[in-house]
């Protein structure tokens, strides 16, 4: 697997990954305390950045 495509795979997961902790944080979590819906938000924000920054990446690796 070349530098790029490790890349990308790498995106993908942490996106995933971000993905289950928001909903961890918001629907499955017991407890409600500030840290938990601030560390949520953090990985929501996050689940949002990192697609943009993959699609990014992935036209400027195409041209390599």
């Amino acid at each position: 697997m070349s530098l790029k495509g490790f890349h990308i795979l790498f995106i993908t997961l942490a996106t995933l990954l971000c993905v289950f902790v928001v909903l961890w944080a918001f629907v499955l979590a017991s407890a409600s305390g500030g840290g938990l819906k601030v560390f949520g938000g953090t990985c929501a924000v996050a689940a949002v950045v990192l697609p943009l920054y993959g699609v990014s990446f992935y036209r400027k690796a195409k041209k390599i």
